[in-house]
């Protein structure tokens, strides 16, 4: 039985930083890409950041470039993203998924990010 379990989430200031890790159990980590989505309130859930299986191929959403970055420990099943220069419109529920650029398995909890002043 798959499961994913994200957090780091909270409440940051615009320009500020957080980094969500998400654990994953009951899944082949090291031969599955990987994936962070988000939805905000009143929109669809979007793909963010996606990484392959070694970390050498990774994709960003335009909005994102520049700011977040996706890596993934193999040996701790573990994916994060490290998020730089927060801005208002990040403010959403963020989940990690498996797949490249659609979800493969059941979604966890998410964590809340809101940015803030």
């Amino acid at each position: 039985q798959v499961q994913l379990v994200e957090s780091g989430g909270g409440l940051v200031q615009p320009g500020g930083s957080l980094r969500l890790s998400c654990a994953t159990s009951g899944l082949s980590f090291s031969k599955n890409a990987m994936s962070w989505y988000r939805q905000a309130p009143g929109k669809e859930r979007e793909l963010v950041a996606a990484i392959s299986t070694s970390g050498g191929n990774i994709n960003y959403a335009d909005s994102v470039k520049g700011r977040f970055t996706i890596s993934r420990d193999n040996a701790k099943n573990t994916v994060y993203l490290q998020m730089n220069s927060l801005k208002f419109e990040d403010t959403a529920v963020y989940y990690c998924n498996s797949g490249w650029d659609s979800p493969l398995g059941p979604w966890g909890q998410g964590t809340q990010v809101t940015v803030s002043s």
